[in-house]
């Protein structure tokens, strides 16, 4: 028993505390948060999350046993396993329709009637493949060259253009935008990313007349006047902004929301989940779930500042990236300052999928900086020998 102990003092020294505390905050509050949700369908949202809570922790778990520069020198096997997974999903996956005519085709039917969403995996898989990537060029000094930049932007384009081809845009933006953070932190030089932002601009006729879907284009169009389809494409954002405004400054008490409780917003439990903070816990609720995210975002960037190496560095900007990015869109969303595009809070929305991958990310940080701590020591014990 004193062993066991002892090896659990010496793992848990090692790792970042503050980061763990967070992150077990952030689980805590969103298993509360859905068990509210919960009392209005007869499925368990709470239930689902607890489960996915904790497999994604003891997967972070035997990542963070692991050193994540092993991990990563298997990224061939990482990034074909991604890719087939959402190829698979492709062909033979569920399609979820939705109002407004979306229809994505994301979800894989397992045993017992559970579903799962590759394409969340894949971004924890994008973080990997796309860190070594850069790693490999930075180390060659060959991050300047249009070729190889050029072949950054076509990695990144797999991931983008296999999710938009299951529907699911929303998962295509949060890769552009993991992508722009880490070649940003790689030091890729600014006149790519502005011949980029050029490109988009320039692109924007073809987007609306030949890639944008019907419903996607309203979305926008709503966004402008969000009063033009109260009833359909606005129902979801206006209801979203009156739960939250119900909540006032201290809201109406856990459990106690009646908007909630009569499921006036629809996903409340998925996407709209800040509307139910809102009118629940009021505006200090909804600081305190923003706090905490960005206490992990600074937190990641610690990290990513001290890793022993860029490959570390990375890997946590890859994390801040999918973490930030989908923080803003989801709570741009729910605010109506963004369309809807489907995107979910981070570890508070509802998702087996995506909160249990989320872990792995949080397992790949703690590795970073386990490696870092374990680093210097050893340097430490060189420099007394």
């Amino acid at each position: 028993m004193q062993k066991f102990l002892d090896k659990t003092r010496n793992y848990f020294t090692r790792t970042d505390k503050i980061f763990w505390a967070i992150s077990f905050s952030i689980s805590a509050l969103s298993l509360i948060f859905l068990l509210s949700v919960s009392r209005t369908s007869s499925f368990s949202y709470f239930k689902t999350q607890l489960i996915a809570i904790i497999l994604g922790y003891l997967a972070a778990f035997i990542i963070t046993k692991s050193d994540y520069r092993i991990i990563a020198k298997h990224y061939p096997i990482v990034a074909a396993v991604c890719i087939l997974l959402i190829i698979f999903t492709l062909i033979f996956g569920t399609a979820v329709t939705g109002n407004s005519g979306i229809d994505a085709r994301a979800w894989i039917k397992l045993p017992g009637g559970v579903s799962f969403q590759p394409s969340e995996l894949a971004k924890i898989g994008f973080m990997i493949t796309f860190s070594k990537h850069l790693s490999v060029l930075k180390e060659k000094n060959e991050l300047k060259s249009l070729l190889n930049v050029s072949l950054l932007g076509a990695h990144a384009l797999v991931p983008i253009a296999l999710t938009h081809l299951q529907g699911d845009d929303g998962a295509a933006i949060i890769f552009f935008c993991m992508f722009l953070s880490m070649a940003f932190a790689a030091g890729v030089q600014l006149r790519y990313f502005l011949a980029g932002f050029v490109a988009i601009i320039l692109s924007i006729p073809i987007l609306w007349n030949y890639i944008f879907a019907d419903y996607q284009k309203q979305r926008i169009i709503n966004q402008i006047n969000p009063e033009a389809d109260p009833l359909n494409t606005g129902f979801q954002q206006i209801q979203g902004k009156i739960s939250i405004g119900s909540g006032k400054i201290w809201g109406q008490g856990l459990f106690n929301g009646p908007r909630v409780g009569s499921n006036s917003v629809p996903i409340q439990e998925s996407d709209f989940i800040f509307s139910a903070v809102g009118e629940e816990l009021g505006f200090i609720g909804c600081c305190v779930v923003i706090l905490l995210i960005l206490f992990m975002l600074f937190r990641t960037l610690k990290i990513a500042l001290l890793a022993s190496d860029c490959l570390g560095t990375y890997i946590c900007f890859g994390f801040f990236g999918l973490i930030a990015s989908q923080t803003i869109f989801n709570l741009g969303m729910c605010l109506s300052a963004l369309p809807v595009i489907g995107v979910t809070l981070p570890f508070f929305s509802a998702g087996g999928s995506s909160s249990a991958c989320l872990y792995l990310g949080v397992g790949l940080v703690q590795s970073v900086f386990m490696q870092q701590h374990d680093d210097n020591i050893s340097d430490e014990m060189y420099e007394e020998i």
